[in-house]
């Protein structure tokens, strides 16, 4: 168990961004009450994935929707007590601790916000090691536990609790509630245990994110290919090209923030273009001569100078980046992790093949 402070939830909110790949939601809002939450209440506690006790009571928190949506429509306040009083309430226990669901984005930052709240610890693991769009696409739902129960809440005072027979039907039943709520929710689900959490969870995700950004925080002590290079070698990735945005075509249709980007190459990347898919997250990549990278590899735009993560929402004609890939969690390897979130899930005609392998490839 160590403690985390206002400097660390810091680094982690740059972290989790670009582990976010694009989604997870805008970490500004939700840093700014983490770090309030702090002040008032003290440190929160960080527990490994050992540390947990078996049969203990562990709810992951976080929030759904369209990033979009969530620079715009701001929480009240309430709604993560509520969703989680409500999921205590519904299965007669008390919680133990809570945990990411998603580490990507502002979703790392809502158990945290909990966390300092309530004075309960923080579990190190997350059910993506990055961002997915769909409730489904949990290592949770790898393993076969159902969701079995989850509660939502939104900033108008609307709630409800959900009881889904698996993953799938999550996505059905709990995709037009959150559009009803405005395309974005506040939301307390699958309940664990301390043994399923170490079965199933991604373990160390928020140390993975702290280090992240503890590198994009010293950033400025260093030349830029410097940067981009020490971030590429902490995700044990690949840059993929260094430019600026050429082209951009976005929406927000169907709970989720879809289009794609055209990068042109500068420097040592001259005469090069490559395009990015996305729906919330950066799916797909490719330039002239085929597919650079796909999910469930981790696809992560950032500041060509600073480093920091640049969001789908906030993506913008002109900006100067630079596209980076790295390998997902080997439980997104697996038949049914490609099956549930590779690129033909999300409907590209292209097979998923390892970042390192098409690295390699390419080469």
């Amino acid at each position: 168990m160590r403690q985390l402070n206002e400097d660390a939830v810091r680094n982690i909110a740059l972290g989790a961004a670009v582990l976010g790949t694009g989604g997870g939601g805008d970490t500004s809002i939700g840093l700014y009450i983490a770090l309030e939450e702090i002040r008032r209440s003290g440190p929160i506690e960080l527990l490994d994935v050992n540390e947990v006790p078996p049969d203990a009571l562990i709810l992951p928190t976080s929030a759904m929707g369209a990033p979009a949506v969530s620079i715009e429509k701001l929480p009240s306040g309430r709604e993560l007590d509520v969703v989680f009083d409500d999921m205590q309430t519904a299965l007669g226990k008390r919680a133990f601790a809570t945990m990411p669901a998603e580490i990507g984005g502002g979703n790392s930052l809502v158990p945290l916000i909990l966390a300092a709240r309530r004075r309960l610890p923080v579990v190190d693991a997350d059910a993506m090691g990055r961002a997915f769009p769909e409730y489904q696409m949990v290592s949770f739902h790898l393993h076969g536990l159902a969701a079995r129960i989850a509660t939502f809440a939104d900033e108008r005072g609307n709630r409800a609790t959900v009881y889904p027979s698996d993953g799938e039907w999550g996505e059905r039943l709990c995709r037009p509630l959150v559009d009803a709520m405005g395309a974005n929710a506040t939301v307390c689900d699958f309940p664990l245990t301390g043994d399923e959490v170490r079965r199933c969870a991604i373990p160390g995700t928020i140390t993975l994110a702290e280090e992240i950004g503890r590198l994009i925080s010293r950033a400025g002590d260093r030349q830029t290919g410097s940067v981009l290079t020490d971030l590429a070698g902490a995700l044990k990735g690949y840059l993929l090209i260094e430019g600026k945005i050429v082209d951009l075509k976005r929406r927000t249709t169907g709970g989720f923030t879809r289009g794609s980007m055209v990068i042109e190459g500068i420097e040592k990347d001259g005469g090069r273009r490559v395009t990015v898919n996305f729906q919330n997250e950066f799916l797909v990549a490719h330039d002239a001569n085929g597919v650079l990278a796909t999910t469930p590899d981790l696809i992560t735009l950032v500041d060509h100078e600073t480093g920091h993560a640049i969001p789908t929402e906030t993506l913008a004609y002109g900006m100067r980046v630079a596209l980076l890939a790295c390998p997902c969690h080997d439980q997104w390897r697996t038949e049914q992790g490609i099956r549930t979130t590779g690129p033909r899930y999300f409907g590209y005609e292209v097979d998923y093949e390892p970042v390192e392998s098409i690295a390699r490839r390419l080469a």
